[in-house]
């Protein structure tokens, strides 16, 4: 009995994917754990191997969007392994064949000759068929027969475009006109008015299906927007301490961790600091029931060629700051090689996006759902502060934090925010917890 290829569980929020691509041919023999499909998820690209070994049929084609637990394929595990595999060593053998290789063109040109005369048969040929053409020539209309009587157009000079090759009367018209080549079917038709919109000349634009992965990001964001009761807050941060403090103890920290220090660790210890302060937005909702998290796993928005993919940060009030640069070097590496995994992205309970790396001074994070907030950076810009009563010019960040307000109310939000802004402003906090 045929074994069903089925799609497995990918995790708590997936309920389906696309099928981007077969790796293998209908109808072929596949081996254990040979890589048979490819299904493009929102989040994640994955592999299915084949569980047995056997002759495989199709049930789903490319493109179609599969439901998890749905058969795809089917696989004939009765089926035996065809034998013909080693046709490579006989394809050794004819070097010794040569010889007779080499008489074939000769026996070849020997009868060169015969199809030297059939060119001249049928040259002589050629010439009789336009002549029946004339002479079995439909009549033409009353409509035509109009025209050439008053035109004096001889027929015969007329190609005719209808069925058939029946003369027209946009044929006979264009004769008369002085047009050296009757209309086409084609070119008559452009010729004749027509009131819908006429296709974007060539090079102007370019259609083109999107890409499935592409396709379930935008159905999550319509889902995230519709569900959600989305609303977002703005502040903005000075970061002259923290360039201060990465100055000074870059040489150091790159020497004794093999990697810099960047602006996204301040930002995610930032951001545990901010959900210990204000617990309300380290939460979830699942159906009528709202979940509290006692855990700091903060997703890190990076983006790929096939879109963004949001892979967590476990236990970030556990870890140094080197151990989160290290970690978001990591996820980077994994994600653009297409090396990241669906776990990676698990059970994040809030996610920061960056922005200000491609130049956006302002923007409005959708939630990643099912969690309650999501922290935009954006690109860092000298401005005109005051500060002590006078005008300076200093390093800053405009901040955004998009939430859910069923369950985030406008005072969390701020508050949470704030709490952000005194951190980054003053490192210090983040070392002694305050």
């Amino acid at each position: 009995m045929p074994i069903e290829v089925k799609i497995p569980a990918l995790g708590e929020s997936i309920s389906s994917g696309v099928l981007s691509s077969w790796k293998v041919a209908e109808g072929s023999y596949v081996e254990v754990d040979q890589p048979i499909y490819e299904l493009e998820t929102d989040k994640i690209t994955q592999e299915g191997l084949a569980e047995v070994a056997g002759v495989i049929s199709f049930l789903a084609k490319e493109g179609d969007e599969v439901e998890i637990g749905a058969s795809i394929a089917s696989i004939d595990d009765a089926a035996s392994k065809p034998a013909a595999e080693s046709p490579p060593e006989e394809a050794e053998a004819p070097p010794a064949k040569e010889p007779e290789s080499k008489e074939e063109p000769e026996s070849k040109e020997e009868h060169e000759p015969l199809p030297k005369e059939q060119p001249a048969s049928a040259a002589k040929e050629e010439p009789v068929a336009p002549v029946k053409a004339k002479q079995d020539a439909p009549p033409h209309s009353p409509a035509v027969r109009k025209v050439l009587a008053e035109t004096g157009i001889d027929p015969a000079t007329v190609s005719g475009t209808g069925k058939g090759g029946r003369l027209t009367k946009a044929d006979v018209l264009a004769v008369a006109e002085g047009s050296s080549k009757p209309p086409s079917s084609k070119d008559a038709a452009k010729t004749q008015p027509v009131h819908t919109l006429s296709p974007e000349p060539e090079g102007r634009s370019t259609r083109r299906a999107l890409s499935p992965i592409r396709r379930k990001i935008a159905a999550r964001l319509v889902e995230a927007q519709q569900t959600a009761a989305i609303l977002s807050t703005f502040n903005e941060v000075d970061l002259s301490a923290v360039m201060a403090l990465r100055k000074r103890h870059q040489d150091a920290f790159v020497k004794q961790h093999g990697v810099k220090l960047g602006f996204m660790s301040f930002f995610v210890k930032a951001v545990v600091h901010a959900l210990k302060a204000v617990p309300g937005l380290n939460v979830r909702i699942e159906g009528s029931d709202l979940i509290e998290n006692h855990y700091f796993d903060v997703g890190v928005a990076v983006g790929t060629e096939k879109g963004l993919v949001v892979p967590v940060l476990r236990d970030c009030d556990a870890l140094s700051f080197a151990q989160i640069e290290q970690g978001i070097v990591e996820y980077a590496e994994k994600a653009r090689s297409g090396g990241i995994t669906l776990e990676d992205m698990q059970g994040g309970c809030f996610t920061i996006t960056n922005g200000g790396i491609y130049g956006s001074m302002l923007s409005t994070p959708i939630l990643n759902p099912p969690q309650s907030g999501i922290l935009g950076m954006h690109a860092i810009q000298e401005r005109a502060v005051v500060r002590n009563g006078e005008v300076v010019a200093r390093p800053m960040m405009y901040l955004a934090l998009s939430y859910d307000h069923r369950v985030v109310d406008g005072k969390e939000a701020v508050t949470f925010l704030v709490r952000i802004k005194e951190a980054i402003e003053d490192p210090a906090r983040l070392a002694l917890g305050i």
